[in-house]
């Protein structure tokens, strides 16, 4: 009983660290797709 609380437990964990890391990965590419955005603009001339 014991162990397959410590199971859960760490498998929690590992869930919460994945989905913070895939919400660091959202946000850098949306960061990213905002800067190639701002520089297709800036080389097209329309700003």
């Amino acid at each position: 009983m014991d162990g397959s609380i410590i199971v859960i437990l760490v498998a929690l964990v590992a869930a919460f660290l994945a989905f913070k890391f895939v919400k660091g990965v959202i946000k850098l590419a949306v960061l990213a797709a905002i800067a190639v955005a701002v520089v297709y603009f800036l080389s097209q001339g329309s700003i």
